[in-house]
């Protein structure tokens, strides 16, 4: 029997990258998988993949910055697979390097909206939804930016630095009632975020430089942990930030 058979998994930001990796795997393991994001085309393209994985898809187009959007992703799955087990909190922006002193202030209410808020009410929808099926898990993506200061990130690196503190706050306060909350922090991953610059080989070696294996992650190594954490091999483990870096964070 697969680890998710008869699960039900909604991904958000599922539509490119690392929430894609993770709802396919999810689907490979057995679960039906919800995918949400802004862009329809790729939504749809990642429920293909989900069937062809030998799963059952649903995307759902919302953007995380409306809170009525949220809560019709989390209120579609549920119709639609009777159920919510697993949260993966995915979608995020990441602006341009810039000094705090040169970002606008448009920039900061952007970044906040979807990494802080966006996260925020992710969970707000998600857990009831999650304790009415008796139980489960989430995990919300931070970054290694969330445990480490970087110039030029400043409001990137506040944005993760909250998304960690809300997933401790959360954690402690459903660890009783069966929903474990955890954050993955990855290091660079090959994702169409930073595409552009791992093209050039001054930009593929800046990115390589920074992590003490000297290359950048696989979007599958983060599924991976992603998987883990929502697994009955992590049942013990709530409120945890776990670094996918290549020991950026050392």
């Amino acid at each position: 029997m697969k680890t998710f058979s008869d699960k039900v998994a909604l991904v958000i930001g599922g539509t490119s990258g690392i929430g894609r990796a993770t709802a396919l795997a999810f689907a490979q393991e057995g679960a039906n998988v919800a995918v949400v994001g802004r862009r329809e085309a790729e939504g749809k393209e990642s429920v293909t993949l989900i069937e062809q994985a030998g799963g059952k898809g649903l995307f759902v187009q919302a953007d995380l910055s409306v809170e009525e959007q949220v809560a019709l992703s989390v209120t579609r799955t549920v119709e639609v697979f009777g159920g919510l087990h697993f949260a993966f909190n995915n979608a995020g922006v990441f602006l341009p390097s810039a000094s705090i002193t040169e970002t606008s202030a448009d920039d900061i209410d952007r970044t906040l909206a979807v990494n802080v808020r966006g996260t925020a009410l992710c969970m707000k929808y998600e857990i009831p939804a999650i304790l009415k099926s008796g139980g489960g898990s989430i995990v919300n993506t931070a970054s290694f930016l969330g445990l480490r200061a970087f110039p030029g990130s400043a409001i990137y690196n506040a944005s993760k630095f909250a998304v960690i503190g809300l997933t401790k706050s959360a954690a402690v306060e459903f660890a009783s009632q069966g929903v474990r909350i955890n954050a993955v922090c990855p290091g660079v991953i090959d994702t169409p975020m930073n595409e552009a610059m791992r093209a050039e080989e001054s930009g593929r070696n800046f990115l390589n430089d920074l992590q003490p294996m000297k290359r950048t992650g696989r979007p599958e190594e983060i599924a991976k942990a992603i998987l883990y954490l929502c697994s009955s091999g992590a049942g013990f483990i709530t409120g945890t930030t776990l670094s996918v870096d290549g020991g950026i964070t050392i």
